[in-house]
């Protein structure tokens, strides 16, 4: 994550605490990255140099502007004026991590070869919690590499207990013991 990011995503979560608006904005900026990821063809509409700031900040009250809260909306316009637009995955970022931060809330990505059942993910999640002792929103990727088990990452850590990894292991044991 770029400074920039790190500053314009935290004087967001900043403005939205003072006003008690920090789950509300934190739904909104969720759905506005997903749509501006879904369509990189806007994006680059809206940081094109060739049109101008106006016009491009035209283009966010026409798409975003009455779905959103007032706060969200100019802080896209800002984005515009400021040539910082690509960056707003990364204000989301930002934004998300002193809201977890703040809600006791911790990210975990779980990894693993087959789209877990139901009953998997709840026992997951009820063991997650009692390891760390807070909330858990527990990201799912399915990744056929990995073989088989679990990958998690959480808090900068991964714990990776997939056969592919076992299995990698091995190979690198093998090699030493060769060589």
């Amino acid at each position: 994550m770029t400074e920039f990011a790190r500053a314009y995503g935290g004087a967001l979560y900043e403005l939205a605490l003072e006003e008690g608006l920090t789950a509300q904005l934190m739904s909104q900026l969720d759905v506005c990255a997903d749509i501006l990821a879904r369509t990189p063809e806007y994006m680059r509409l809206l940081s094109a140099p060739s049109l101008t700031k106006e016009t491009r900040r035209q283009a966010v009250d026409e798409s975003f502007g009455s779905q959103v809260h007032p706060y969200l909306a100019g802080f896209l316009k800002l984005l515009v004026d400021r040539g910082g637009i690509r960056q707003f995955p990364g204000c989301v970022r930002a934004f998300r991590e002193r809201y977890n931060q703040d809600n006791g809330i911790l990210e975990v990505t779980v990894t693993t070869a087959v789209e877990m059942s139901e009953p998997a993910c709840r026992k997951l999640l009820a063991k997650l919690t009692d390891m760390f002792g807070k909330a858990i929103l527990l990201k799912k990727q399915v990744d056929p590499a990995v073989l088989g088990g679990v990958r998690l990452e959480c808090a900068g850590r991964r714990y990776d207990g997939t056969v592919a990894d076992r299995l990698a292991r091995i190979q690198r044991g093998l090699q030493e013991t060769v060589l």
